[in-house]
Order: structure tokens, then sequence, then C-alpha cells
């Protein structure tokens, strides 16, 4: 079993490892042999191409930004929604749980999404045009709906006899008691804002707004990958290591991402495992 587990590990370690040690393979050796497990030839050529842009930048501040502030607001949002739904005092909430379970099996489909955020927000070209569609995941809020049902309501009770609110026992009662479950929240909006191109397809043209993922998008797509990475709408004659650019701006990307998620395993394994054993 163990040695099925560790081909298993080595089989999904190897494309990362591609993707990665090619990315300082030089061009030449890239098209003459392709991915290989140790290029022939070593080369800091993409790094160089890319930190010497201004876009890398640019879109490192967007992304950033957008995963920050998205991933703080969803969270609070989705954590205040699913109190509401999990609350015995709300009298509507099983209406308004039919509301969000009929968003998640009947979408807007694409006009009319693209008609309310840019014809009737008119969010187009702005960063909340990243942010405010993925504000509020149903999912992820019955996630924390049927957390919240774990917990004693006598919680609720012997805070409300003590003279304390509903937005009170929220914040100083449910809130930390409910970390890991937030954490795990957290941890798959951080996920999403800062994996996603797709809003910025649809509503983002200039490219000074393009986060990271877009920019890899554009660097697969762009034929003028010099004038894209210089952050400019002129043209260069200056030849640009084009397939290694795009390996060197993956491991750009995940770079960040990946090294939160150790600071959050332990809050993230016991959020998806809570409920799971009942005393």
């Amino acid at each position: 079993m163990n040695v099925i587990i560790l081909l298993f590990t080595l089989f999904c370690l190897v494309p990362f490892w591609l993707v990665f040690i090619d990315s300082f393979a030089s061009e030449s050796s890239f098209l003459a042999h392709g991915y290989q497990l140790w290029p022939s030839t070593l080369s800091l050529d993409a790094y160089r191409f890319i930190l010497e842009g201004d876009q890398i930048f640019r879109s490192y501040r967007i992304s950033i930004l957008v995963t920050v502030l998205g991933t703080a607001l969803s969270v609070m949002v989705t954590a205040m929604f699913a109190y509401v739904l999990a609350n015995r005092k709300v009298k509507y909430r099983n209406i308004l749980s039919f509301l969000t379970y009929f968003t998640m099996v009947f979408g807007a489909g694409l006009v009319g999404f693209y008609m309310l955020i840019a014809n009737w927000l008119h969010l187009k070209d702005s960063v909340w045009a990243l942010i405010l569609p993925y504000l509020l995941n149903p999912f992820y809020a019955f996630i924390l709906v049927s957390f919240y049902r774990t917990l004693p309501y006598e919680i609720n009770e012997s805070a409300t006899i003590d003279g304390a609110r509903e937005i009170r026992i929220f914040f100083k009662i449910i809130l930390p008691i409910t970390a890991p479950a937030i954490a795990t929240i957290t941890l798959f909006y951080a996920l999403q804002y800062w994996n996603d191109w797709w809003l910025s397809l649809l509503f983002i043209d200039d490219y000074k707004l393009h986060p990271l993922q877009m920019m890899i998008r554009q660097l697969i797509s762009n034929l003028n990958v010099s004038s894209y990475v210089s952050g400019s709408s002129t043209s260069y004659n200056v030849s640009a290591p084009t397939n290694i650019v795009q390996l060197a701006t993956v491991c750009l990307t995940i770079g960040p991402i990946v090294l939160v998620y150790p600071f959050v395993q332990k809050y993230f394994v016991s959020g998806l495992t809570v409920g799971a054993i009942k005393g």
C-alpha cells in the first residue's frame, strides 16, 4: 500500500517538477528536446526577461489586492449569511435556504451576468468586477450552515439572557468557535480569487488591471510577448523566450498561494472533518 501511495505521489509531482525545472532551461534547449527531467542547458533568461518588465509587478499587485480584499469580504459575508440560515430565530430561514440552493442549480446565464456587472453596475475595467461576483458562494455557505447547526443552541439562549444582541453573539461567541470552518472557507475563497482568470477575461480590457492568471493567458495567446511583459503597447524587436517565459510565469504565479497553505492546513483538515464523528 505504501508503494502505491509513493508511486501515486511521484505521478502527481512529476508534472510540477517538469514545469519548475524546465522554466530554468534555455529556449534553444527546450525547443530541441522539449520537457526534460533535467535540462541540458540551464538559464535564467526567462526570469530575467519577466522581472525586467513592468507587467509582472502590476499583475502581482492586482492579484494580491483582489485575493486579500475579496477573501476577507467573502468570508465575512458568507459567515454572516450562513449564521442567518442556521439561526432558529429567523422566521424565513427555510425560504432563504431554498433561494440559496436554487442559485446553485439554475444560473443566470452569461448574458444576464455580463449585463449586470458591465451595464447596470458599471464595473467594467474595475477591480470590483473581480471581487463582487464571488462575494457569496452558496456551497461554502451551506458548509458553514452545517457547522453552525452542530453547535449547542443553548449558547445563543444563555447569551441572549445575559442581554447580548445577535451581532455581539456572532462576533464574540460564534465566530471564535467556528475558526476551523472559517479557515477552510478562507482557503477555498483565496484559491478561487487567486486562480481566477474568467472575470478578468470578461470585464477587464485594460492590461494594467490584469491579474497573474490573465497574464499567463495573455502570454500563451499573445504573439508580441516582449510588448506585453514590458507593460507597453509598443512593439519591440527583442526576441523573447516565449515558451520558457510561460513556464517561469506559472512558477511565479503559484508561489505565494503555495506558501500560504501550510499555515492553514491544520484548520483546513479539522474544518473538513468537523461533525464527521458524533459522541
